[in-house]
């Protein structure tokens, strides 16, 4: 039976976490850890997801990825869905958000795009879809991307590689994170797992950073706007590695996210803390663009010390920075913390691994900056398209 495979990387913040979400900037590289995730057609006549039947609401990233790019209502038929890969769940990683864009590129793949031009993907010939420059419909909202008042006739169908937009990745994945994190979700996960590389989001357009485009979001704190950046054009070192430390604590991101909205809440002074984790991130964004990985590292410490302050920090993460820290650059928790993972930067990588998995942590090692989502494997058709 003919098979669509797609992945997407996970995600490390270096700097930024938590004040991301209330619209301060904040860097984060792909890594090399990833989720893949094969589609095929139902054996069974129902939907599947590794070999037993899918419960949509255990399941609220697969389902409401379902619900926008393949609705039953219009003919859909059902799929099988198998998904591997080796990012730890619940750690900061953004394994939630690279099965998101892993699972909506391959549904993309599987359906085509409609065009309102033979032979062009340039997205304002889109006759469907959901991007950055598409003002006709909102990924935040329960529509399925069809644009009104299109004759089905007249339209070209576009298939294989050429039918997948990365900003369309990327803006479903960050809506489904958004549903999931109770409306308090940055672009920053989605983002980096579909384009790859390293991403920096900010409150402003920055300068000598090659711009992606903007994201909003009505948050319970107000509308806020993010512009998202790609350092492509900053050669990758080959001497400084990330090294991640997992706790094994399971840490979910909107409980996290959850406990720093209420502490705002409770204590509005404890703002500042949020503002200088912004401040420090814009350092760490001036030192990326110099290459002076030394600063890189000094700014990470620093912003662990703002995190520590607000209270997302944990015990068992202060043992895995504290093993990390002789051997690295600089070193911090990464993602919502609770648990899950701190990370260090290091020239080093073996000691600084070796430090950690002494103190109790488990490891892996990526350079900074894997590529975003991959076409793994493609059939000659697609499995349905509107008609």
């Amino acid at each position: 039976m003919t098979s669509i495979t797609t992945s997407a990387p996970g995600k490390c913040i270096l700097f930024g976490e938590h004040a991301v979400v209330y619209g301060h900037p904040a860097v984060a590289v792909a890594i090399d850890q990833r989720i893949s995730v094969r589609i095929q057609p139902s054996p069974s006549g129902i939907w599947l997801l590794d070999g037993s039947e899918l419960n949509m609401q255990r399941n609220p990233h697969i389902a409401a990825l379902i619900n926008k790019l393949w609705p039953k209502e219009s003919g859909a038929p059902p799929l099988s869905i198998h998904i591997e890969g080796n990012i730890p769940r619940a750690a900061g990683l953004g394994s939630s958000a690279a099965l998101s864009v892993a699972f909506a590129g391959a549904l993309r793949l599987a359906r085509g795009r409609l065009m309102r031009e033979a032979g062009s993907n340039d997205r304002v010939h889109w006759a469907e879809g959901f991007g950055s420059t598409i003002s006709l419909t909102s990924a935040y909202d329960n529509k399925t991307g069809i644009f009104p008042d299109q004759t089905l006739a007249e339209l070209f169908h576009l298939t294989g590689p050429e039918s997948v937009d990365e900003d369309e990745n990327a803006i479903l994945a960050h809506s489904v994170e958004a549903i999931a994190q109770k409306g308090r979700a940055s672009p920053m996960d989605s983002s980096t797992c579909s384009h790859g590389g390293i991403i920096v989001i900010s409150d402003q357009q920055e300068h000598k950073l090659d711009y992606l485009y903007h994201r909003e979001l009505t948050t319970p704190s107000g509308t806020v706007r993010w512009h998202i950046h790609q350092l492509a054009s900053i050669a990758q070192p080959d001497d400084v590695y990330l090294v991640i430390g997992n706790t094994g604590v399971n840490a979910p991101t909107a409980k996290q996210v959850a406990k720093v909205a209420k502490m705002l809440q409770d204590n509005p002074t404890k703002i500042e803390e949020i503002e200088t984790i912004g401040k420090i991130a814009r350092r760490g964004i001036e030192a990326l663009k110099r290459a002076d990985y030394a600063a890189v590292g000094r700014t990470m410490s620093e912003n662990q010390l703002m995190l520590k302050s607000i209270g997302v920090s944990s015990p068992e993460l202060d043992v895995l920075i504290r093993a990390a820290t002789p051997s690295s650059l600089g070193v911090k928790l990464t993602g919502a913390g609770g648990g899950g993972c701190m990370v260090a930067l290091t020239k080093n990588p073996r000691a600084t691994s070796d430090a950690i998995e002494l103190a109790g942590g488990r490891t892996l090692i990526s350079k900074l900056g894997s590529p975003g989502m991959s076409i793994d494997s493609l059939p000659n058709s697609t499995f349905w398209q509107k008609s």
